[in-house]
Formats: structure tokens, sequence, C-alpha cells
């Protein structure tokens, strides 16, 4: 991964033999690992680094930052201010990267949606605008992992956030307004992307999901969680109903995790709101849930939850990279239209359906759990133990003042 040069082009820096950036590190006074450095991340040197640079090559922090696109809040100012002279230079400027458009056959459909083979961006163009009520994107990592697709899952940091902002925008014309975009991936690739998607839509929330597969990984924290962002097209979701969470409560006494005090009484019997730390998503690994081998998935739990917090029945889905139809599997059981999109083989997800009684058992189980301060099981065994319940602590009623005998007559 890394970038392409910006910064060594900037300082007409070449590599490789014949190079000049041992040259050019001599003449700034800075070691050549670290101007590799600066130019792999496409870093802004600061400091002592940048007056450095500034004085052996004359090229100033602004037009570093130019020819970098790392533009600031005073670059960002000067543009506005010179907009309108800016604009016929710009008009004439070709994108860096034009996707091309290839056909999208159907390949499999139900009575609710459709599965096309194909890149998703040919199928984005494809849409009506303001014709989605909720779209879920969960796009491959850029960690150079081997699909069915063959895609190239190793580009070039800029370009995998480019070809990122190609198929959000799309999404986003897509989308009613008042409908949802959710976006599943890696902290680092979400962080990249939500000054983009700040332009076009209104921030709801960054959902941290913890999934931890106890990797050891040296000299940095490990990571435990994957983002979720929620985004909604105009000031506020046509849909916004989350399932509330049962309490947690100890798995072998069923005793209470958390003091709730003298507020016990004032518990919702529905559950507890949901936050905006997920920690109850278990990863697919066992054989019984899992339909895509040497491949994760998605959970249909996770599905489940964010379908049933931002669309009704009968609302519309869109998915764009299919994997293993979680997506379209969990929009088919809550009775959810759905269009989605699969570039690599497709007989994985269409098996799926085959066995769709199946999924609806795990889904069923999962809804057994949830919108309830206390599933059924547990509440009969904590009242076997005399453990409190939403029935037996009942707020009293409050007693009416009592007037005093010797009260003075009015």
């Amino acid at each position: 991964m890394g970038y392409s040069d910006q910064f060594f082009q900037a300082l007409g820096v070449s590599q490789g033999y014949g190079g000049n950036l041992a040259a050019v590190a001599k003449q700034c006074g800075i070691p050549a690992a670290k101007l590799k450095y600066y130019n792999e991340k496409n870093i802004i040197p600061s400091g002592c680094d940048l007056e450095k640079i500034e004085a052996a090559t004359g090229i100033t922090e602004m037009l570093l930052r130019l020819k970098m696109g790392r533009l600031n809040k005073d670059l960002i100012q000067a543009i506005q201010q010179y907009s309108a002279e800016l604009l016929p230079i710009l008009d004439n400027h070709k994108p860096l990267i034009e996707s091309p458009l290839d056909d999208c056959n159907l390949e499999f459909q139900t009575d609710l949606g459709k599965l096309y083979r194909g890149d998703c961006y040919s199928l984005l163009k494809s849409m009506d605008s303001d014709s989605i009520d909720l779209v879920f994107a969960d796009p491959p990592f850029n960690l150079s992992k081997l699909y069915p697709s063959e895609i190239n899952d190793n580009l070039k940091e800029e370009k995998y956030l480019n070809w990122c902002q190609e198929w959000i925008r799309e999404c986003v014309r897509v989308l009613k307004p008042g409908g949802a975009l959710f976006i599943w991936n890696l902290p680092k690739w979400n962080a990249s992307l939500t000054d983009f998607l700040g332009g076009m839509l209104t921030f709801r929330n960054w959902i941290g999901v913890d999934i931890k597969f106890s990797l050891p990984i040296q000299n940095r924290l490990y990571p435990s969680h994957y983002s979720l962002l929620y985004y909604v097209k105009g000031e506020k979701p046509n849909v916004f109903h989350p399932d509330r969470l049962a309490m947690d409560v100890c798995p072998k006494c069923l005793g209470d995790l958390k003091d709730y005090g003298g507020y016990k009484s004032k518990m919702n019997p529905k559950g507890v709101n949901i936050s905006d730390i997920w920690t109850d998503i278990p990863p697919v690994r066992h054989a019984k849930y899992k339909r895509r081998k040497g491949s994760n998935e998605l959970s249909l739990k996770l599905l489940d939850r964010i379908i049933e917090m931002a669309s009704d029945e009968g609302d519309l889905v869109f998915d764009p990279f299919g994997g293993s139809g979680t997506t379209y599997m969990a929009a088919e059981l809550k009775n959810r239209r759905w269009v989605g999109c699969e570039l690599g083989p497709s007989e994985v997800i269409q098996q799926r359906f085959d066995v769709i009684d199946e999924e609806r058992k795990i889904l069923e189980g999962y809804r057994s759990q949830i919108n309830n301060l206390f599933p059924e099981k547990v509440k009969k065994l904590r009242e076997k133990k005399g453990l409190w319940t939403c029935e037996t602590v009942k707020e009293p009623r409050k007693k009416e003042p009592q007037i005093s005998l010797f009260a003075a007559k009015g």
C-alpha cells in the first residue's frame, strides 16, 4: 500500500539507480529514511524538518500541501475565495480514475430481491436517484486478501480511498432523503472517509463493534473493533427504531453485573438503550452459521440490528458488495425489498437461500433475547432465585399528604 510519491514529486526526488534521493537528503539535512517515510505515508513534515525543506528547496508549506493534496483550513478558504477564477481550470481537469461501466446481469432473484453479477459502480450508475431507503456497504478492506472475484486488494492508499469515494458518491445519489447509509470498515479507512461523507450527509454515529480474534500484534494497541459509520441524507432519518437490549447478568448465578441501586423501578421493561459500542456481535466461526469457507462473513445479528433500526417493512435495502449475502438474507427474513451486487461468483449467496428456514431459526433465536429487560428464561430463573424483576420492583404509589388536625381555619 502507501501513496504514489506525491512528496517526492513535489521535491523533485527520483529513486533507484541514478536517483538523487541521497543528494536531496544531504541538501536538506534530513536522513533519506525519514524522507521515505514522509513519501510513503504522504505526510506533511512539520517543525524543524519543514523549515529545513523550505530553506533547501524553496518549496513553501502551502505549495507542498497543494502538491500532496493535504489541504488545511487556509487553503480551503483560499480556494473558496477564488473559486470563480479557479473554475475554468478545474473544468478542463480530467479525473485521475475513471471507473469503466460494464454490464451487470441479473444473477438471482426472490419475491423481494434481486442480485446482479458485476461491478457495483456500473449497477449504481443504472439506478434511479433518491430510490433507496437503506444502504449498507462492507467493501474489501485493502488487506491483500484473495477474493473469488480476483480483485486487487492491495491498492495504493490514495487509490483505495479514491475508489471508495466513487461508489460512496453514487450510493448517496440513490439514497432517498431521510435514508440511512452504513459503512463497515477498518477504523483507519472510515476515519479517512468521514470528511468526504460529511460534505454530503449528516453524521449520526461512529459505532464500535467489538470483535476480538486474539491475534498477537506487537508495537501497537491491540485492534479489537470494527468501525460502523452511520449517516443519513438530510437533517434527520425517516426511520429510527433501534432494538433495546437485555440487562447484563451473571451467566452462572444470573445476578446483576451492575448496581442500579434505587433505580430498579425506573428500568424500562423493554430493555436497556443501545449505545454506540456493540459488544454482543459474535464473529461467524461455527460451521452451523458460516456459509463461506476460508473468508470472514458478517453476522446475521449485525444486519438484523441495522435493518431493524433504519428501515420499515417494504423498504428497499441496497448492499453493493454481496460477499456471503448476509444483508440480503436479513432483508428477506425481515420483509424488506433488496437489491445487491457481487463481482465474483454468487453460488454461496444462492445456496444460502436454499436453507432460508435454518437462517430464520437463527434470526428468531437472536430476537428472542432482545427488547425485554430479562428474556423469558432468565426472568423465570431470577424469580425462582428471589432476584428482582420489573414486576417485583414496581414503583410504590405516592402517599397522599395528610392534613393536620390543628391547621388554622380559613
